[in-house]
């Protein structure tokens, strides 16, 4: 059978028909929040707009407040957004099985992947510098010629992090990922940023870092080419990067997915809590395991506090105690509210608890989880008050409002 039988006889024929699958599920993707209709709405008049105030930035006097700030933003603003994004390499899990004898076809899927990701970040790049270019060029006085070797610097180190991060990433799990990711893109714009500052007028010496960020370039999509043994880090990642616009979409409605984890962060090895064995205490403890082993409870927790401890602090002194009474409330109102759904989980309804034991453990889990945020709270106050004096006061206050707070509402919401 030729190979013209076949849909795709070559790997560029191949290559094309995915970029143009990437194209069409892109445009899909951001069809689902906004119509196009409601788009030209906001597009043709953003751009008259921002049109007309870059035709000002470069024919008028620029803003006040651009004289305040240094050449080192712009550089940071910029190496921030070379060191985000990676690579689409239209890699699909599919080829495991039916490229996996064609290893010249994969390697051209990942060298032209990598052009066109490169070229997308050119486009990005030079639209982003583009925008910043009358502040670059009037207000800090850059010559053209260097604000143009400028440019080529940017891109170069663009090209460079995105694939030195690539290539960790496929490469490395876990922690070692991060130690080798760090210096990957750390690495390229430090040298970027410094570049930019001491020889933002000289041309040619911003060129010579350009043309070693270049090569640097070459050398690591040589060495892509020739990795082997990362399929499916290449499928993960590639499937991530495709996937940034519908992340960016449904950040706010989805919670984002729990990496599955063998052992948890804390209590590790399942120990007892409490030295009471009886069944309400060990039902006391999995409560409080449950709630600090959970990334959503635990981050809401912690973020509570930080706001607590910012509002007893920032509000007069003759209010203190009242939010302070306020906000141990609303924190016993959650942390039974918590209570109530763990209590009556499923997988709890397996086990033999009556429903005055369960009304016990949660007397006794309300407050231990109710007394670091009170203890908190009242060590603010109790210092900001009262000096020295408060180092003694805090503990006794507010493990006192804590218990009382937490008995009261485990006496009005759990039922015996």
């Amino acid at each position: 059978m030729s190979r013209g039988a076949f849909a795709f006889p070559t790997a560029p024929k191949l290559f094309k028909r995915r970029l143009f699958s990437h194209f069409r599920e892109q445009s899909a993707i951001i069809r689902t929040a906004a119509d196009w209709t409601v788009l030209l709405y906001i597009i043709i008049p953003g751009g008259l707009l921002g049109g007309r105030f870059y035709y000002g930035f470069w024919n008028h006097e620029l803003p006040a407040w651009t004289a305040d700030l240094p050449f080192a933003l712009i550089l940071a603003l910029l190496s921030i957004l070379i060191a985000n994004g990676g690579l689409v390499l239209l890699l699909q899990e599919g080829d495991l099985l039916f490229l996996r004898q064609r290893e010249n076809w994969i390697r051209t899927i990942v060298l032209r992947g990598t052009i066109y990701s490169l070229a997308v970040t050119s486009l990005k790049m030079a639209a982003v510098y583009a925008i910043l270019l009358p502040f670059i060029v009037r207000g800090y006085g850059v010559s053209p010629a260097a604000a143009w070797a400028l440019l080529v610097m940017t891109l170069a180190c663009s090209w460079c992090v995105k694939l030195l991060g690539h290539i960790v990433k496929v490469q490395r799990q876990g922690f070692r990922r991060w130690l080798w990711l760090i210096p990957a893109v750390t690495v390229p714009c430090g040298i970027y940023i410094r570049a930019g500052l001491f020889w933002k007028d000289s041309p040619s010496l911003l060129l010579l870092v350009a043309a070693v960020l270049a090569v640097v370039t070459v050398w690591a999509i040589r060495y892509r080419l020739r990795l082997s043994g990362t399929f499916m880090n290449d499928v993960r990642e590639d499937y991530k990067q495709r996937m940034r616009i519908a992340a960016l979409l449904l950040r706010g409605v989805l919670d984002k997915p729990r990496p599955t984890r063998y052992k948890p962060w804390i209590f590790r090895k399942s120990q007892p809590l409490l030295k009471s064995k009886t069944p309400e205490s060990r039902f006391t403890a999995a409560a409080i395991k449950a709630l600090v082993r959970n990334p959503a409870h635990l981050k809401l927790y912690l973020s509570f506090t930080g706001v607590g401890l910012i509002a007893v602090f920032i509000v007069p002194s003759l209010l203190k105690w009242l939010i302070f009474a306020l906000l141990v409330a609303l924190m016993a109102y959650w942390l039974s509210s918590f209570w109530l759904l763990f209590s009556g989980d499923d997988y709890i309804g397996i086990l033999p608890f009556t429903k005055e034991q369960k009304a016990v453990a949660g007397s006794k889990t309300l407050p231990l989880l109710l007394l670091p945020f009170s203890l908190l709270c009242s060590a603010v106050i109790c210092t900001q008050l009262y000096g020295w004096l408060g180092l003694v006061l805090f503990i006794p206050v507010g493990g006192i409002a804590g218990y009382l707070i937490a008995n009261m509402f485990s006496a009005f919401r759990f039922a015996r």
